[in-house]
């Protein structure tokens, strides 16, 4: 299996052009949903939302929301990741009271890891958007290695300007923001970087044991 995951991520690369014309199959897309639910995230919080994009109309309007990048328009699946502006008392309560209930325990058997929740959520002030936005990137990276093992192209996008893609998908006043985005499909053939070497420096420059 090791050498599975090193060859696809070897694969993998990300890409600047895709074919408009090939499409994720919907068992496929499934499985990578379900990457994104799967998520990890700190105290199990999922501070966030993933927003699918896939109608033609609406990814036709993401390039002058992108920088002019046609990744959006030409994928198959262009995905934002969406942050909570905040993490409040309320939305605590809530993943306790869902985390009771799928282990079948009392709420109140979660006192204590809900009190550090809050002491922690509170010392933020309102600075949550920072510490939300992070927990983003954790998803952004599972999606990439999953995809990279079915061989579905994809490419990372920081690219984006959320007070302009907001209000395209229906985040304005929702409680939440675009922080970063991914595009996924499969690479044209036209795509100059598809063959080229994959840069990275050696293991002795970025990898310390102690």
């Amino acid at each position: 299996m090791s050498g599975n995951l090193i060859d696809a991520l070897q694969w993998r690369y990300a890409t600047k052009q895709f074919n408009p014309q090939a499409r994720i199959t919907s068992e496929d897309w499934a499985a990578l949903e379900r990457v994104l639910l799967l998520a990890p995230s700190s105290y199990g919080l999922q501070p966030w939302k993933f927003i699918v994009v896939t109608s033609p109309t609406l990814k036709a309007q993401l390039p002058a929301v992108a920088w002019g990048q046609t990744q959006p328009r030409d994928c198959s699946h262009f995905v934002v990741f969406a942050a909570r502006l905040t993490v409040d008392d309320a939305w605590v309560t809530k993943m306790i009271q869902h985390m009771a209930a799928v282990r079948g325990l009392r709420t109140a058997a979660l006192d204590g890891l809900k009190d550090a929740i809050l002491s922690k959520t509170h010392r933020m002030g309102s600075s949550h958007l920072n510490w939300t936005s992070r927990q983003c990137y954790i998803a952004l990276g599972m999606l990439l290695q999953a995809a990279a093992l079915l061989r579905i192209d994809a490419c990372p996008m920081e690219g984006i300007i959320p007070d302009q893609l907001d209000p395209l998908l229906g985040l304005t006043d929702s409680g939440y923001t675009s922080v970063v985005a991914c595009a996924l499909g499969y690479r044209a053939d036209s795509d100059p970087l598809a063959n080229q070497a994959k840069v990275r420096f050696d293991a002795s420059d970025m990898i310390v044991h102690l």
